[in-house]
């Protein structure tokens, strides 16, 4: 089963995992839950800018930083960066602790920590060798709006009681809740409009 990468290269997928026969990135809800969490976080990285670019630049010039090509780690702790600064991290993650910390989410957190100290990989330290074989024939990522469709065109919705959650109800309680409860004649006999926008402090 082949490996490819989508939108940054790093995270790699297996592609009858996520590609259709027909070429195109199957419907979300037909990928397994560990890719397609990869998949959709992905679509919020692609054009972000490399970390260690951005720990150099700051907020005010981040228009000087590269944009991400490669990503790695996990989802929620991972490290966006350009190819410039892939030796820094290869160089962190192989020979200064970096791999101690491999599938963390405190990952990305830990690399960043090191940069912002002052370190970075020896002169000439080599990168990582990328193969891309048919990038151009790869489909392209959805973009946010076109995920949460996707997302939302299944999803039942679930009333979730976090009381029960949390173990504090019992029988009595349930009873107590159903009779607290207004009715629809309740409301209206009320002298309450709930067509009225309140004023709030937020």
């Amino acid at each position: 089963m082949a490996k490819v990468s989508i939108g940054l290269r790093g995270w790699r997928f297996d592609e009858e995992v996520i590609i259709s026969e027909d070429g195109e990135l199957k419907p979300l809800e037909e990928i397994p839950e560990e890719p397609r969490e990869r998949l959709v976080r992905l679509v919020g990285l692609v054009e972000e800018p490399c970390d260690v670019c951005y720990l150099e630049y700051g907020e005010e010039e981040v228009h000087r930083s590269k944009e991400a090509e490669i990503v790695y780690g996990e989802p929620g702790g991972e490290v966006l960066l350009c190819p410039d600064h892939e030796p820094d991290f290869i160089y962190w993650f192989r020979e200064a602790g970096g791999s101690d910390h491999k599938g963390s989410q405190e990952f990305g957190d830990q690399f960043h920590e090191w940069v912002a100290a002052g370190n970075e990989a020896p002169d000439g330290y080599a990168s990582v060798e990328h193969v891309e074989e048919d990038p151009e024939g790869l489909p392209d990522l959805p973009d946010q709006h076109e995920v949460q469709k996707r997302l939302e065109q299944n999803f039942e919705g679930e009333r979730i009681d976090i009381r029960a959650l949390a173990g504090e109800t019992s029988d009595d309680e349930d009873a107590d809740a159903e009779d607290d409860r207004l009715s629809e004649e309740d409301l209206a006999d009320s002298d309450v409009d709930l067509s009225t926008e309140y004023p709030s402090n937020r």
